[in-house]
């Protein structure tokens, strides 16, 4: 039989992250049950550059086999870098993912992204940025009584709105509606970036404070 992989987001797509110590276990108990644990890494960044992480990309790379590292939402033009741990996992990848349609011919161009992006710590400080710039918002819809419908410590912050306030904001934000609410009430996600200005938070909160 084919070994089976739990496969995780760091962050979640609910905008949650796993702390050191949840990544630590989870790994033990897939280790001892003889499980792979892969870690998608696409907003890596965000967790990386988060306030309340507790994370670093070493405690990542030492509590699971395989991660790979986000490019294409944290700043580069495309291209993510795939990190293997465990040796069992690495004898013919190559040949696979290229017999696949999964290795550009220019593969170098893609290390030259991520040469550059790691230099001075520069993934988490841009992907951080974006992570504050959240926070800024989400503290702002606290303070006006809007209800979240899960609590998220990165760049994604889900808020219920009413149609109404999710037009409004629509105007000028592209919101993503993610689900009618039974009460008739949206689940809207707002999500920042590295590449989310100062100024647009600015105006978002601005418009928030007039609903």
């Amino acid at each position: 039989a084919q070994p089976k992989m739990v496969y995780i987001s760091q962050p979640t797509e609910i905008g949650s992250m796993y702390s050191k110590k949840e990544l630590q276990d989870l790994y033990q108990a897939c280790k001892d049950c003889g499980l792979y644990l892969f870690v998608d890494g696409a907003r890596l960044g965000y967790v990386l550059g988060a306030p309340d992480n507790d994370m670093t990309a070493a405690d990542l790379a030492a509590n699971c086999d395989v991660f790979y590292i986000g490019g294409t939402k944290c700043g580069l033009l495309f291209g993510e870098a795939v990190v293997i741990l465990n040796d069992a996992l690495k004898p013919d990848f190559r040949t696979i993912a290229k017999q696949c349609g999964s290795i550009m011919a220019k593969g170098r161009l893609l290390g030259v992204q991520f040469g550059a992006i790691m230099k001075d710590n520069l993934y988490s400080k841009i992907c951080g940025k974006g992570t504050l710039q959240a926070l800024k918002i989400r503290d702002a819809l606290l303070a006006k009584g809007f209800k979240f419908v899960t609590e998220s410590p990165t760049n994604q912050q889900f808020v219920i709105m009413t149609p109404a306030q999710f037009e409004k904001l629509s105007e000028e934000f592209a919101l993503s509606h993610i689900a009618y609410l039974e009460d008739g009430n949206y689940s809207v996600r707002i999500c920042t970036s590295w590449a989310t200005k100062d100024e647009e938070v600015d105006r978002l909160i601005a418009m928030i404070n007039e609903l």
